[in-house]
């Protein structure tokens, strides 16, 4: 089927759009989008989807065509005195230049309207409730003082790829270093608890699985019928 076709996908046969140009494929995993489906040249089958894949449409208010080298990026600003965010914004960053945190901060800069040196800006990692500032790599060689590696976000320990959110942060009114909010605190303590009910759950079973196995080792002794006993005493004369 090629790409076009996505039109005539079951969830997209009740949407009114003119073109595919309006719509946004994204692979489902864990309930997320996951992977962006870019091209309009490439039939679905190429993608090596697997028989079971989900696949959802977001449809756009104008129309989009990415090309390979752009990465679609959801980009929040901080408010300020506040452990909150704004809406997500799109932002498609070009990574034609290199995949650098200079670049995308470069970007998001720009994007802002904002002098890149006033701005500090960190992934989100959903899974885990937690925000990874993205520093340039001048910044983390000054920080951890190693030698000069390859900079580039898609390896560790950011693994940007396409629908990351990217929190931004505007230091001329807001220069605290924390990124979090307050569901993040909510979901980090939910996952505090479920692991603590886990261990407590595993602690159980072992402590059933060591009296079942010390039953078993020490089984209980039945005394038998106690044997009469007979003396003969023989004559030696």
């Amino acid at each position: 089927m090629p790409w076009s076709g996505a039109m005539a996908l079951p969830s997209a046969s009740e949407l009114t759009v003119r073109s595919p140009a309006l719509l946004r494929a994204w692979t489902v995993e864990s309930k997320r989008p996951c992977r962006l489906l870019r091209t309009d040249r490439w039939q679905l089958r190429e993608y090596k989807l697997g028989r079971r894949a989900e696949i959802c449409l977001e449809l756009l208010q104008k129309e989009e065509n990415l090309g390979p080298q752009d990465m679609l990026l959801r980009t929040q600003m901080r408010i300020p005195g506040e452990r909150a965010y704004s809406l997500a914004v799109d932002l498609v960053w070009d990574t034609a230049r290199g995949w650098t945190a200079g670049s995308l901060r470069q970007r998001v800069a720009d994007f802002y309207s904002l002098p890149v040196e006033k701005i500090e800006i960190a992934k989100y990692f959903p899974e885990k409730f937690e925000w990874l500032p993205v520093s340039s790599w001048n910044q983390q060689i000054a920080k951890k003082k190693k030698k000069k590696k390859q900079d580039n976000l898609q390896g560790a320990p950011y693994y940007l790829r396409d629908g990351d959110t990217i929190g931004v942060k505007n230091l001329l009114v807001d220069d605290d270093d924390d990124f979090s909010t307050v569901r993040d605190d909510i979901g980090k303590e939910n996952q505090k608890q479920l692991a603590l009910g886990k261990k407590k759950s595993r602690e159980a079973l072992r402590a059933r699985s060591s009296d079942t196995v010390s039953s078993a080792e020490m089984p209980t002794q039945f005394r038998g019928p106690e044997a009469s006993l007979s003396i003969h005493v023989g004559s030696f004369r």
